[in-house]
């Protein structure tokens, strides 16, 4: 049989050589903690501190703003400068709550229980209030996904390991280095759905994950190890529903719709800790990477600490980067500065000497049919982009526009450097939004 995969794709340098090898190295802030309330999919969280309050790490600052919003925990102990606006990854001006580090790292006591003791609603609780959300990108709060109408409808909870991003190896490291909390993580939300069995996906050019999460899961029944082929995007939820359950979703379904639950290897751990150890999501690994860094590496990275420090931590530049990337080449997006926070969804950081996108020469298309080729939403992603400049969404939406899954593949491949993603996600997010007010 051969490996599970998708129609289309591509095969990108990966550039994975440069820091899958460098174990993950915890790392201390040295400077003030910059919280954003805003670090997840849904309402921004709510301050439940004021200036002046001493705080421990593990300890709420913001609380949930609603159904679809988690609340935020404090990732070193010190003391609350503010509540100020301050620039994000992005290059937005947000509402942020400044700690001051005291740099005696205290924490609170965390209520540790046992899965056996919990109930459902207890679970999905402890997920809650423990700020999970998915770390895969999107910053969906994740006990939302977890709370289906129908539970009994989930046959399939899929632990996307795939890590399909060129240059991003935190997933990797986390697999090798604590498998055993994945694995933790995954009886954990398989408790919650008792007709489901978990898959855990990983692409084939992790053997040593592969071989190390399948030791592991020999003898759980509800639990395979899947090995997929090496592919851009094979992490997209859509692509890895189809490649291991052969099932479809489009724009207008959830994962749910086709009996599965997709979360990402670190927000298993996330799950685990705030579950089994009632510890709050309070840091990350994420890669520094990239042509321009001294020394790439894995960082555990607490929330709210500056870019630049992380990049200091990996020896420096040892050339001006022309570049930003905040997450992977493909899907990620450019910052304006390294003095921004690390959040919840921040995947890596990657600097590059040249910023060979900007230096391309765009010219008219020559209709050779690449991006269609390799579209794995087998879409025209060519004609959706002149749609999009000449603003007819109504042709946009009917040439189905919406089924982008906006990675970059198209943009890629082009060889008369055309910015398909770009265009086509600007129409796709106005027809989102126009679609939302009907």
């Amino acid at each position: 049989m051969g490996k599970l995969t998708f129609r289309g794709g591509i095969h990108p340098y990966e550039g994975k050589e440069l820091s899958k090898d460098h174990p993950i190295e915890k790392y201390l802030p040295k400077g003030d903690l910059v919280y954003p309330l805003s670090q997840h999919i849904g309402a921004p969280s709510v301050p439940c501190v004021k200036k002046g309050d001493s705080v421990l790490a593990g300890q709420k600052i913001a609380d949930a703003g609603g159904f679809v919003s988690v609340p935020l925990h404090a990732s070193v102990s010190g003391t609350v400068k503010g509540i100020e606006k301050h620039l994000n990854a992005t290059g937005s001006m947000v509402d942020c709550i400044v700690i001051e580090n005291d740099q005696q790292y205290q924490e609170v006591e965390y209520q540790e229980a046992r899965l056996e003791d919990l109930t459902k609603e207890e679970i999905l609780n402890r997920i809650k209030e423990g700020g999970v959300v998915g770390m895969g990108g999107a910053g969906f709060p994740t006990h939302v996904k977890l709370a289906p109408k129908d539970p009994s409808k989930i046959e399939y909870v899929l632990v996307n390991g795939a890590e399909c991003e060129p240059y991003i190896t935190s997933d990797y490291r986390r697999m090798l280095e604590e498998p055993e909390k994945v694995v933790e993580g995954l009886k954990v939300i398989l408790k919650l759905f008792d007709s489901a069995k978990g898959y855990i996906c990983i692409e084939d050019n992790k053997p040593d994950c592969i071989a190390k999460l399948k030791e592991l899961t020999k003898d759980e029944p509800r639990m395979e190890v899947r090995e997929m082929m090496t592919k851009y995007p094979q992490g997209a939820e859509r692509q890895l529903i189809f490649a291991n359950t052969g099932r479809a979703i489009n724009s207008t379904m959830l994962p749910a719709d086709v009996g599965c639950i997709v979360d990402n290897v670190e927000t298993l751990i996330g799950i685990h800790n705030a579950v089994i150890k009632g510890k709050p999501l309070m840091e990350r690994v994420v890669t520094v990477s990239g042509d321009a860094v001294e020394k790439p590496g894995n960082f555990m990275a607490p929330f709210g600490i500056n870019h630049r420090e992380l990049v200091e931590a990996a020896g420096g530049l040892k050339a001006e980067p022309q570049k930003l990337i905040s997450g992977g080449p493909m899907m990620g997006f450019a910052m304006v500065t390294m003095d921004a926070p690390v959040t919840k969804t921040s995947s890596s950081i990657l600097l590059f000497k040249e910023d060979v996108v900007a230096k391309s020469l765009e010219t008219a298309c020559i209709n050779c049919g690449r991006c269609v080729e390799i579209c794995p939403s087998r879409i025209i992603p060519s004609r959706l982009a002149d749609f999009s400049k000449r603003k007819d969404e109504a042709s946009f939406v009917a040439w189905n526009g919406l089924e982008c899954v906006e990675c970059g593949s198209c943009s890629y491949v082009c060889p008369a450097k055309r910015q398909l993603k770009q265009a086509i996600g600007s129409m796709r997010k106005t027809a989102l939004a126009n679609r939302k007010k009907k």
